[in-house]
C-alpha cells in the first residue's frame, strides 16, 4: 500500500470512519478533504445487495446528471448517410465507417464514447476484443446502439453517465468536480441514488442499498447515510 502524504494524512483526520454522514455534510467534507492542486473527480460509490452472477441481477444504464460531470466528452459516431450528417449536426467529434474502424484497429483511441446506429453494428461488433476490454464497446441499454443519434450526443455532451454493477456487487458514477459547488454535487448524488433505487431488480432480495460513500480523486472516502432513500 502506498504511503500517504502528509496531505492525505490531514484530511483522514476530518473524517469520523465510523460514522454514515448525510449528503450535505458529506459532499461539504469532501470539499475539506481535497488538498490536490488539479481540479478532483468527485465518484460516488455503491455497495448493492445484488448477486451479479445471475442475469436477472445485472445492472446497467445511463442517465444525464443534473449538473454534469464538469468533463467534455470526446465522442465518437459510427454512421452513414443521413445519420452521419445528422451526428456531425449534433456536435459529434468523429464520424465515419471504415475509415475509424481502421484507425481503431491500428491502435487510435482518442475518445470517450462510442456511438453507433444498429446497421453499423454487424461491423463495429468486429472491434468487440478491442473496444470491449476498454469499457468502449455500444450498447443498447446505455442508449449508445440507436438511429436517435442527435439525442445521444447530446445527452453524452450534457453528462450523461453510465453505470454498471461489478462482480463484487459495486457501482461507481463520476458526480462531479471538486469545483462545483456543494447544492451542485449533492443534486448529482441524489439523482444517481434515485436512480438506482429505480432499477432494484425484482429478484433482489434483503437490503438492496447496502453501504454508499464519496470520494474526490486523492481524498478519503466518507460514508454517506442512504437509509432515507429507501423509503
Amino acid at each position: 500500500m502506498a504511503k500517504k502524504t502528509k496531505k492525505q494524512q490531514e484530511a483522514l483526520k476530518l473524517v469520523d470512519r465510523t460514522k454514515q454522514y448525510d449528503v450535505q455534510e458529506a459532499i461539504e467534507l469532501v470539499k475539506q478533504t481535497s488538498k490536490a492542486n488539479f481540479d478532483e473527480t468527485v465518484e460516488a460509490a455503491f455497495r448493492l445487495g445484488v448477486d451479479p452472477k445471475k442475469a436477472d441481477q445485472q445492472i446497467r444504464g445511463a442517465f444525464v446528471l443534473p449538473h454534469g460531470t464538469g468533463k467534455t466528452q470526446t465522442v465518437l459516431v459510427f454512421a452513414k448517410g443521413e445519420k452521419a450528417k445528422e451526428a456531425e449536426a449534433a456536435g459529434a467529434d468523429y464520424v465515419g465507417e471504415q475509415d475509424l474502424i481502421a484507425k481503431i484497429n491500428q491502435g487510435w483511441f482518442d475518445f470517450d464514447v462510442v456511438v453507433a446506429t444498429p446497421d453499423m453494428m454487424a461491423e463495429v461488433g468486429k472491434l468487440g476484443r478491442v473496444l470491449g476490454p476498454k469499457g468502449l464497446m455500444p450498447n443498447p441499454k446505455t442508449g449508445t446502439v440507436t438511429f436517435e443519434v442527435t439525442k445521444a450526443v447530446e445527452e453524452i455532451k450534457a453528462g450523461k453517465v453510465e453505470y454498471r454493477v461489478d462482480k463484487s456487487s459495486n457501482i461507481h458514477v463520476p458526480i462531479g468536480k471538486i469545483s462545483f459547488d456543494a447544492q451542485k454535487l449533492a443534486e448529482n448524488f441524489t439523482a444517481i441514488t434515485e436512480t438506482l433505487i429505480k432499477v432494484k431488480p425484482q429478484a433482489s432480495k434483503g437490503v438492496y442499498m447496502k453501504n454508499a460513500s464519496i470520494a474526490s480523486t486523492m481524498g478519503p472516502g466518507i460514508k454517506v447515510d442512504v437509509s432515507s432513500f429507501s423509503k
